[in-house]
């Protein structure tokens, strides 16, 4: 309820016009007897939510976009759409605020379970806390209705995850990866020298690809650790989209070898490219 009862501080401070939202992250609880399924029913968890204060006449329209909205988030940070479905709740078994809901099931390993929810919470909430929004246009005070968004960050994280564990084989053996969208990957490329105990290489490999990709990426990590078979295969199993490879031929014609981590293949990339190269990819 933080968000209503900030409500009249928010429209004070900032006097925006509806439709307007408010969002917050934080810690939610909940009495479970027997915590139990994982991440879906413990005590405490991460949420996400936020409330969408509309017009009355107007909550079916921005309902439809906040549905539109969560199911192009869903697609962008990596969670396969073929496992998700939209379950309407019926009359008695929604919220008894709520006069319509949207929940967004995934196809875990455990079953079909709630990942997202949509609601309509009609005006609810702003009528208990004795809160109006005094509405310029018509010159009168209303109470707006609200839409709410409602995300768990620790589902989400576990049906990216499912979502990306992929398996193929490569030099005759089993390979697992995960197939993280480079925009979301946590690292986005490694940078080796192809043999850590030749200066030349390192010093070439740390100054004029590592230093500069790391500034303008922020997730990139130096792999100088075993042989670079090793390098790929340890990448490969947290989701890193390229490895940048710093061997003799950089010396000389100022190429790297990019290997992109779901085909193996690996093209020579100009170094003054490889931050376009990269940006495009992501």
């Amino acid at each position: 309820q933080g968000m209503f009862v900030n409500f009249k501080n928010t429209v004070d401070a900032f006097h925006p016009k509806l439709p307007f939202g408010m969002a917050q992250i934080g810690k939610a609880f909940r009495n479970e007897i027997a915590p139990r399924d994982f991440l879906f029913r413990v005590r405490e968890f991460e949420q996400m939510e936020i409330e969408y204060f509309v017009r009355k006449e107007d909550w079916e329209k921005y309902f439809e976009y906040w549905r539109g909205e969560m199911l192009d988030w869903m697609e962008e940070i990596g969670i396969n759409m073929n496992k998700v479905h939209e379950v309407e709740i019926g009359d008695g078994e929604r919220a008894h605020y709520s006069q319509r809901t949207i929940d967004f099931e995934f196809e875990f390993p455990f079953g079909q379970k709630e990942l997202f929810g949509l609601a309509y919470r009609t005006d609810f909430d702003l009528k208990n806390h004795k809160l109006e929004y005094i509405d310029e246009d018509a010159g009168d005070k209303i109470t707006p209705h609200v839409i709410e968004p409602s995300l768990g960050i620790g589902r989400t994280v576990l049906a990216i995850l499912l979502s990306v564990y992929s398996e193929d084989e490569k030099g005759g053996e089993v390979r697992s990866f995960l197939k993280f969208k480079p925009n979301i990957a946590p690292v986005i490329c490694a940078v080796s020298p192809l043999l850590k105990n030749k200066p030349e290489l390192v010093e070439y490999a740390n100054t004029r690809v590592f230093a500069p990709l790391k500034a303008e990426f922020g997730r990139v990590i130096w792999d100088d650790n075993g042989n670079i078979g090793k390098r790929y295969r340890r990448q490969d199993e947290i989701g890193t989209p390229f490895c940048v490879v710093v061997d003799f031929d950089t010396l000389t014609d100022n190429t790297v070898t990019v290997r992109d981590r779901d085909t193996g293949e690996q093209e020579r990339i100009k170094v003054e490219n490889l931050k376009k190269y990269i940006k495009d990819k992501i």
